[in-house]
């Protein structure tokens, strides 16, 4: 069965430009389990046409709602996903759509998320590009990076359903983690132990704040903090003794 949040996802497709495709999305959506379609200012079409790429998808099809201007259709939105084809520094973007799953259905669990497909020939303009929070690509060829339209949303479409899956079939176990008190102590005593053993040659602050990074990426547990403190004391100790010798 669906889940819930995939009647808070909508996706709209700005003047879309032939009915083959539209009816591609629509079997996509049938495939993957949405069922909210938004077209704006789209190519005239009837529902036999959808229907004879879209078999057995008279429900989604049923509910499709029209708009004369992309503001309207994105009015209910919380969350508005642009998509294109190339990089558009000037926006937040991503490439990486399974990370990105998981967010949008965390978002969509109380809010509507809106995915922003653009026309066949041209993609998304600039104006349509601003009224999206992120735009979202799809890592593929450089070379030959435009995918059709009903690839891009079934593409989509796909991660977002696993993403529902995993959360799913995979129990979230409780894992205790350092607390940022605990971090920073273990900051503040690597520091210490890496002046001792002469370590920095330039910039500890550069160095340290990548340090922070990595522990930040790692997530560590407070069992952890304490062997990595440690062996910063025994750092210490070994330095201290050192420096007992030589002087």
């Amino acid at each position: 069965m669906p889940s819930p949040c995939f009647e808070r996802v909508i996706i709209v497709l700005h003047r879309p430009e032939n009915p083959v495709n539209i009816g591609a999305v629509v079997r996509a959506m049938k495939n993957m389990g949405f069922g909210r379609l938004r077209l704006v200012q789209p190519a005239l079409y009837t529902p036999a046409d959808l229907l004879r790429i879209a078999h057995h998808a008279e429900d989604v099809i049923e509910r499709i709602e029209h708009f004369d201007a992309l503001d309207d259709a994105l009015a209910d939105a919380h969350f508005v996903v642009g998509t294109a084809a190339i990089h558009h520094p000037e926006h937040r973007t991503t490439n990486d759509l399974r990370s990105l799953a998981p967010e949008l259905i965390q978002r969509a669990a109380g809010d509507n998320v809106a995915l922003l497909f653009g026309p066949e020939a041209d993609g998304l303009d600039r104006s349509a590009l601003d009224r999206c929070h992120l735009i979202a690509t799809i890592p593929t060829n450089p070379a030959y990076p435009a995918l059709n339209l009903a690839q891009s949303v079934l593409l989509f479409l796909y991660e977002l359903r696993i993403a529902v899956q995993c959360k799913a079939e995979v129990p979230l176990s409780h894992q205790a983690h350092a607390t940022q008190a605990e971090l920073e102590r273990l900051f503040q005593l690597g520091e210490e132990a890496l002046h001792a053993i002469d370590f920095f040659k330039y910039n500890p602050a550069a160095v340290m704040r990548t340090l922070r990074q990595i522990a930040y990426r790692a997530e560590l547990r407070p069992d952890e903090v304490a062997l990595l403190l440690a062996i910063a004391r025994q750092m210490i100790r070994a330095a201290s003794r050192r420096d007992v010798r030589t002087s």
